[in-house]
């Protein structure tokens, strides 16, 4: 476990589900802090078992129902994608004593498979909640802060962090980066993307070619925050669209990208209907991209992209470490109006535009005053998040918010 606990906003909608199910499956790509996050909140109350030792993993698929005789409940299970036949016989144990709950809790790093099983297994007697790489909030130790747009009247709930934002957006959201600031985070998430691609695509893809999936990992990284044409990415790589198709599947799967649909309203305008690609985390982002210096990745070509990114992880983290689905969305017609993102909160959208620029001016808010004329009352106030400093209106139901902020 980590040398100092970092709170995450996941823990209160933990502990909750805990209560009401038999068992918990905290799901989340590798090194997330899932089993930090159970051992800590649990230690007083749960044994702990890991499935990643080859021997105790043999030891659940060989006799499972003696695997749980021994390692009674309450107990942490981690990593049980690596022996999913258990689940049946969890299923078998979970019915036999229904009155009981949070008596199983249980982590997995691979959603495709695990997902699958846990359906088959698990269904009504578990609670499936989601854990992602530090929000800019949990880093900053405000892990009950909420989401500008959450607050009454707008009203800040905290100061605005103090550590530095491109350094940090560099070096990402995980957990080991963010509780050791002076790892080398190069190393860290060259380590990462090496562990990633020869376990989890292994095991998830027969994909015979690791270095030309790399290839398109990296390739989606330069499109990070484009329009996702793959039939033009797949050319590029010279493979077909189907296995272009697949391989995006396994990277949104396994939460390393953030598939960002449209938004469609009968509005009697034609709309964009390709999607958008992003990087979950802007740390990861940064390495396949060769982002090593936070100067010049605030400089770069990929400046825009790195900063809508991080805003666009801010909001997915908001809603999934509080156990909700995301629903977010872009807005684009065919001539190009646009509106980076719409957040749907309280029944109404909520409009978001994103701007590098230090020096936010009216014309900023343009693609926000179009949503409003097309959908009406549909469309909350919005804001324009950017690189400055100062928080000001841009007219009529559109604030100005400094990214640093926004991350508060």
């Amino acid at each position: 476990m980590a040398d100092t606990y970092i709170p995450r906003t996941i823990e209160p909608v933990l502990r909750r589900a805990a209560r009401e199910f038999p068992a918990v499956v905290v799901t989340g790509p590798r090194q997330c802090g899932k089993t930090t996050l159970l051992r800590t909140l649990f230690a007083r109350t749960h044994r702990y078992i890991s499935l990643d030792a080859a021997d105790v993993c043999a030891s659940a698929i060989a006799d499972p129902r003696g695997f749980l005789a021994r390692h009674a409940p309450p107990v942490i299970i981690d990593e049980v994608q690596n022996a999913p036949e258990l689940l049946p016989y969890l299923k078998e144990r979970i019915d036999a004593e229904r009155s009981s709950n949070g008596r199983f809790l249980l982590t997995g790093s691979q959603n495709l498979l695990m997902m699958e099983r846990v359906t088959e297994s698990l269904a009504g007697r578990s609670a499936i909640l989601r854990l992602l790489p530090f929000s800019a909030r949990e880093a900053g130790g405000l892990a009950q802060a909420l989401l500008p747009w959450e607050n009454a009247g707008r009203k800040p709930t905290a100061p605005p962090s103090s550590r530095p934002i491109w350094p940090a957006l560099v070096r990402g959201g995980y957990p080991d980066l963010v509780a050791h600031p002076r790892r080398d985070a190069g190393t860290w998430h060259a380590s990462y993307v090496q562990t990633y691609l020869e376990r989890d695509v292994r095991s998830l893809r027969q994909i015979g070619d690791l270095s030309q999936f790399q290839d398109f990992v990296r390739l989606l990284a330069a499109r990070s925050g484009q329009l996702l044409v793959l039939s033009g990415l797949a050319h590029d790589l010279g493979v077909a669209v189907n296995t272009a198709k697949a391989w995006l599947s396994v990277l949104e799967a396994t939460w390393q990208v953030v598939v960002l649909r449209p938004y469609f309203a009968n509005v009697g305008k034609r709309l964009v209907k390709t999607p958008k690609i992003y990087f979950t985390d802007t740390g990861t982002l940064c390495h396949l991209a060769g982002l090593t210096d936070p100067t010049h990745a605030a400089a770069g070509p990929l400046g825009g992209t790195i900063f809508e990114s991080a805003v666009l992880s801010e909001i997915v983290k908001g809603f999934v470490h509080r156990g909700q689905q995301p629903r977010v969305w872009f807005w684009r017609t065919s001539i190009g109006v646009e509106v980076d993102f719409l957040v749907e909160h309280a029944g109404r959208l909520v409009p978001i535009e994103v701007k590098l620029t230090s020096t936010p001016r009216p014309p900023a808010a343009a693609g926000i005053a179009a949503v409003r004329r097309d959908l009406g009352q549909r469309v909350a106030d919005g804001f324009v998040v950017h690189g400055g400093e100062h928080e000001l209106s841009l007219g009529e139901g559109v604030l100005a918010l400094p990214l640093r902020r926004f991350l508060s």
